[in-house]
């Protein structure tokens, strides 16, 4: 668009809006055709249009149709939340030949039907969008911020989500640093033994993503290596490494060689070196850690025959093929009972919080599948094992898992199934030939008191978020109740967090399978190299700018910024970097002079929408 059909465009304002039912969601509570009605009296409207859904094709070309024919310079559109359809509208704007900043949204579902109702509704849908109006006759034409990307990707954490990424990212031209805290490839993932539902092993999942990494000219591995160090932005970030705790002496083995229950080997203690990396786009594929159990919870610690899930499949795996028993540690067990939902889906005043005072009350997907897989695979092996299974609810999603459930009950695999209020009690027995003995209210015979004795409990223990709580502070990571970080939205962005070029892959942002958490990564891929190819990356204009005419140099503005070199002070004057800048309007409070204003939301646009919604 040229400068001369922008300047045109301010000429008069001619402010076309669009109305929403979303599908009743909105036309249920709010009356819609009231609502165009009293907005079309407005000063500048010259259009109203309503529409079953907005961001339909249809309701797109609404839009562009207006604009190509002359009758609109503006637009509102009145719908859900903007952080859900901002884009889309922004890109039928553009594609009818307007700036498309020259937008403005007013949510009239999350913040008017679906709190309110009747007349009320309908009342307070027209102040919003009346304000919105407003706003919209006072915006000008704004270009997004162009900065330089390097084509370079930095992928922290080298378990399969995070080779996965690295993977790709090269595939597509772009250079990657892998940074791993320990000496190993493989992540939690080499701490496995047999995957659901294929039956691979995690060795041979693990050995072919990490020989593909080692063998990629494209991806340098930093083993042994922390991020301590963080500045810049997207397309500019740079990253100081130091050696970390994790790191390992391995003897007897050479880079590439594979080491049971921990990984593909790459380096030992000494190859953590301290460093920098300048790089476009950064990739978490941090991981999690499994649910270790309190003391004395299902009696962990308290005797040497309780193990989580995680030991057991790393003890069954020494355990010699025959004999009709499996043997852990030796030791013959003629019975073992699995518990579900440890650490996963706990209630809040039935379930003792962790030593952070948190609850994990989410389900951590996996756990079911594992337990079932460990079960038909001992009655497959070991003949002579008996094998209880105490269960919340299974839930064995995605294709192939529920095959588990069948194989076992076909082995003979015993289920009881508790209710939360009344677990399974795990007790340490003295006169009887087995260690160990459970009691549980069993739903299943209409909650009769069951009683079984065994040699072996093993504690289906869940995902908790990764311990990275040292990049969460150093890059301001926004996480979720859960401890998991946080992604933009989990459908329209499900990969990217509020931090700009900085994007997930795997569990680090939720329990996932192993497919799940590689699909993730690739598309986090997908994400950085999409940002990245150009050689450029444009970013939203809503950011500060300073009149420097009316400055006066007091510096309180980058005193109270929140984002550390955002605001400078130059030659007496405050200076923005729109590329950190993230539009808070923090320092637009703090100026005497009001020599800040944030583009698209100015003072100006504030006042007259106030104006706006005390009128309507």
């Amino acid at each position: 668009m040229t400068a001369d059909t922008a300047e045109k465009q301010t000429d008069e304002k001619k402010v076309g809006v669009y109305i929403c039912h979303c599908g009743g969601n909105i036309s249920d509570h709010v009356d819609v055709k009231q609502l165009a009605e009293n907005i079309a009296g407005l000063n500048g409207v010259s259009v109203t249009h309503t529409n079953m859904f907005m961001c339909s094709d249809p309701g797109q070309e609404l839009i562009q149709e207006d604009i190509k024919g002359g009758k609109i310079n503006r637009v509102v559109v009145a719908s859900c939340a903007p952080s859900l359809h901002e884009l889309t509208f922004r890109g039928a704007i553009r594609r009818g030949n307007m700036n498309p900043y020259l937008y403005e949204h007013a949510n009239i579902r999350e913040q008017v039907s679906w709190v309110h109702h009747g007349e009320s509704a309908t009342a307070k849908a027209t102040r919003l969008v009346a304000a919105a109006v407003a706003k919209a006759k006072n915006l000008a034409p704004l270009e997004p911020i162009r900065v330089d990307a390097a084509g370079h990707a930095t992928v922290i954490g080298g378990g399969v989500a995070g080779m996965r990424a690295a993977l790709d990212l090269s595939r597509r031209g772009i250079r990657v640093t892998l940074v791993e805290k320990s000496a190993f490839l493989g992540g939690q993932t080499a701490r496995l033994d047999r995957l659901v539902p294929t039956g691979d092993t995690g060795e041979n999942v693990v050995r072919t993503l990490g020989q593909a990494v080692l063998d990629d000219r494209g991806i340098q591995v930093r083993g042994c290596s922390q991020i301590t160090g963080y500045e810049g932005y997207v397309g500019n970030f740079r990253l100081t490494l130091a050696p970390s705790d994790l790191a390992a002496d391995v003897p007897g083995h050479s880079p590439g060689a594979w080491v049971p229950f921990a990984g593909l080997f790459i380096g030992s203690a000494g190859d953590g070196e301290a460093g920098l990396i300048d790089t476009g786009a950064i990739v978490l594929a941090t991981g999690f850690m499994p649910y270790k159990p309190q003391a004395g919870e299902y009696g962990y610690l308290d005797a040497p025959d309780i193990l989580t899930l995680p030991d057991f499949i790393q003890a069954a795996a020494q355990s010699p093929r025959g004999g009709g028993l499996l043997k852990i540690h030796g030791r013959p067990i003629r019975r073992v009972a699995f518990i579900h939902c440890v650490g996963s889906r706990q209630i809040p005043g039935i379930h003792e919080p962790g030593a952070d005072g948190k609850l994990n009350e989410y389900c951590s997907r996996t756990c079911c599948s594992a337990i079932l897989q460990a079960a038909v695979r001992i009655r497959e092996r070991y003949p002579q094992t008996r094998v209880f299974d105490y269960y919340r609810d299974i839930r064995t999603y995605g294709r192939g898992q529920e095959d588990y459930y069948d194989r076992a009950s076909e082995k003979n695999v015993l289920f009881f199934r508790y209710t939360p209020e009344s677990p399974p009690v795990v007790e340490r027995t003295t006169r009887s030939r087995y260690p160990l003995r459970i009691r549980v209210k069993d739903t299943l015979t209409f909650g009769e008191e069951l009683t079984a004795e065994v040699d072996l409990v093993v504690l289906g223990v869940g995902m908790q978020a990764g311990p990275i709580d040292d990049l969460v502070e150093l890059m301001k990571l926004p996480t979720g109740m859960d401890g998991f970080l946080q992604e933009v939205h989990p459908k329209l962005r499900p990969v990217e967090l509020a931090n700009t070029g900085i994007l997930l892959a795997g569990t680090c942002q939720a329990p996932m399978d192993i497919g799940e958490a590689c699909n993730a990564a690739q598309a986090a891929a997908a994400k950085a190299a999409t940002l990245l190819t150009k050689g450029y990356v444009e970013l939203d204009p809503y950011v500060a700018r300073v009149d420097a005419a009316r400055c006066h140099g007091h510096g309180r503005c980058a005193e109270v910024c929140p984002v550390d070199g955002a605001v400078r002070m130059e030659n007496g004057k405050a200076s923005i970097n729109p590329a950190l800048c993230t539009g808070c309007g923090i320092c637009v409070g703090e100026c005497p002079e009001e020599a800040i204003d944030v583009n698209g939301w100015t003072l100006k646009q504030y006042e007259d929408m106030v104006d706006a919604i005390v009128a309507a």
